[in-house]
C-alpha cells in the first residue's frame, strides 16, 4: 500500500510552508515554460495543421501535447529533486497533471470524433469527474484502501470470479482503449480528407469509414477482453447475428454494402447534382448507410444507399456538367418571324449563365391554334445553381422585349356556340 502524499491537513500546510517549496515552484514554472515552448515549436513544424486538432488545440495550451509534455518534464524534475530537497508541491502536481491529461485527451477525442450533443457533453463531464475523483483519492492515500474494499465485493459468474474492482478496472481500460481507437481513426480521417475533392473525396471517405469501423471493432474486442469477458463465448452471438442479417436485417446490410460500393466505384460523388425518385439536389454527404441530398430550396432528403444502386439515378455532374434547357413562347400570326427570332436570341444572350460557345437556338415549332409557337433552346454549365431561376429570368426578358417591340402574345381563341347562333345557322 502506498503512503498518502499528505496524511492530514496540518502536515500539508507544514510541507508547503517550507522554503524548499520555492525551489519546487521554480522548477515547476520552468517545466511549464519549457513544455509550452516545445509544444509551440512542434506546432510550427506542422504548417498545415488543423486549428482545432487533438494534439495542438486552438491555442497550444488546450491540446493534448502541452499537458503530456508538462507531465513528463514534471516527473523528470521530481526525480532530480527528490534526492536534494524534501518534496511537497510535486506530490500534488503529478496527480493533478495526470488527471488534467486524461481529461484533456478524452474531451478532445470526443469532440473530434462526434458532433456536439447532450450525450457527448455528459460523457465529457463524466470523464472529468472520474479523473478528479481518482486524483483526490490518490493524493489522500485512500485509493489503495478503496480498491481493496471493492475487491472484497465479488461474485461468481459461470467459471469466472468477478468483483467490483475488476469491473471498474476493466471499464476504465476499455474506455482508454476506445478513446485511443477513436483518436487513431479521427487522425486517419483528417489526413485522408484534408485536400480531397470530388471523386477522390468519395474514395478517401470510403477508406476512412472502413478504417474507423475496423478500428472500432478491434477496440471493442480489446475492451471486452479487458473487462474479463471470454471472447470465445461470442461465437454463438456472432452466429445469431449472422442469421439475423440473413433474414431480418438484410435491408440494413444491403444499405451498408451499397454505401461502400458507391464510395469505391465513385459513380456518385459529394457535390454532384442528381435526381432520385423525383427529388433533385446536390449530394452533401455519403455515409455508410445513407446519402444526404440537399435541394436548392433547402430541403434535405435522406436516401438509403440501396435505392441509389438499384434504382435509376440521373447524375448531371458525372460526365458533362452542361445542361440543355428550353422555353416556349407563342406570338400572333401577324408578327415578324425574323424580329421574334432576334429578340428571343437577345433574351438568352444577356444572361451570364447561358453558355456562349454553344449558341442559343430558336425554332418555329408549330402553327398553333392561337399563334406561332417558338422554342428557345440554350445551354448552361452550372445546374447546381438551379435551372428554374434561369428560365424565369429569360422569360421575364422575353416578355419585356416583346412588349417594347409591340409584339402580341395572343390570348387563347375559343368559339362559343349558343342556341341563337345555332338557330340562325339553320335558316
Amino acid at each position: 500500500m502506498s503512503d498518502p502524499a499528505f496524511p492530514d491537513l496540518e502536515s500539508w500546510i507544514q510541507a508547503l510552508s517550507k522554503t524548499s517549496v520555492l525551489i519546487e515552484l521554480a522548477a515547476l514554472a520552468l517545466c511549464v515554460l519549457l513544455a509550452w515552448q516545445l509544444a509551440k515549436q512542434v506546432s510550427k513544424a506542422f504548417v498545415e495543421r488543423e486549428l482545432n486538432s487533438i494534439m495542438f488545440g486552438r491555442r497550444i495550451v488546450d491540446g493534448v501535447l502541452f499537458p503530456a509534455l508538462l507531465l513528463c518534464l514534471a516527473y523528470a524534475a521530481r526525480k532530480l529533486l527528490m534526492h536534494s530537497v524534501p518534496l511537497a508541491l510535486f506530490k500534488l502536481a503529478i496527480p493533478v497533471l495526470l488527471a488534467l491529461l486524461v481529461i484533456r485527451m478524452g474531451v478532445k477525442v470526443l469532440q473530434a470524433a462526434f458532433s456536439e450533443t447532450p450525450a457527448v457533453r455528459l460523457l465529457e463531464r463524466s470523464i472529468s469527474w472520474v479523473a478528479w475523483a481518482a486524483m483526490v483519492l490518490w493524493v489522500s492515500g485512500l485509493l489503495p484502501l478503496v480498491m481493496e474494499e471493492l475487491d472484497q465485493i465479488s461474485w461468481k459468474v459461470g467459471s469466472s470470479q468477478l468483483s467490483v474492482r475488476k469491473i471498474i478496472e476493466g471499464t476504465l481500460t476499455a474506455g482508454l482503449v476506445l478513446i485511443i481507437t477513436l483518436w487513431i481513426s479521427s487522425a486517419i480521417e483528417s489526413k485522408l480528407l484534408r485536400h480531397a475533392k470530388g471523386g477522390e473525396l468519395s474514395l478517401r471517405k470510403a477508406f476512412s469509414n472502413a478504417a474507423r469501423a475496423l478500428l472500432m471493432f478491434v477496440g471493442l474486442l480489446m475492451a471486452l477482453s479487458a473487462v474479463g469477458i471470454d471472447l470465445t463465448a461470442l461465437s454463438v452471438l456472432g452466429g445469431a447475428i449472422g442469421v439475423g442479417i440473413g433474414f431480418g436485417l438484410q435491408k440494413l446490410a444491403a444499405n451498408y454494402v451499397s454505401g461502400f460500393v458507391i464510395l469505391a466505384e465513385r459513380s456518385m460523388r459529394i457535390g454532384d447534382s442528381v435526381q432520385v425518385d423525383n427529388f433533385s439536389g446536390v449530394i452533401t454527404e455519403i455515409n455508410a448507410r445513407y446519402t444526404v441530398i440537399r435541394s436548392l430550396s433547402g430541403r434535405e432528403s435522406i436516401v438509403p444507399n440501396e435505392m441509389l444502386i438499384t434504382n435509376r439515378v440521373e447524375n448531371l455532374s458525372l460526365a458533362d456538367p452542361r445542361v440543355w434547357q428550353s422555353t416556349n413562347v407563342t406570338v400572333g400570326y401577324d408578327s415578324d418571324v425574323d424580329v421574334v427570332t432576334r429578340l428571343l436570341l437577345q433574351a438568352a444572350a444577356v444572361q451570364t449563365r447561358v453558355l456562349k460557345d454553344d449558341a442559343p437556338t430558336v425554332a418555329l415549332m408549330a402553327f398553333g391554334a392561337d399563334g406561332l409557337e417558338f422554342r428557345l433552346g440554350y445551354w448552361m454549365g452550372d445546374p447546381e445553381n438551379g435551372s428554374d431561376n434561369l428560365r424565369s429570368l429569360i422569360n421575364l426578358e422575353i416578355l419585356r422585349l416583346l412588349r417594347v417591340n409591340q409584339i402580341e402574345i395572343p390570348y387563347p381563341q375559343r368559339v362559343i356556340h349558343t342556341p341563337q347562333t345555332q338557330a340562325k345557322a339553320g335558316h
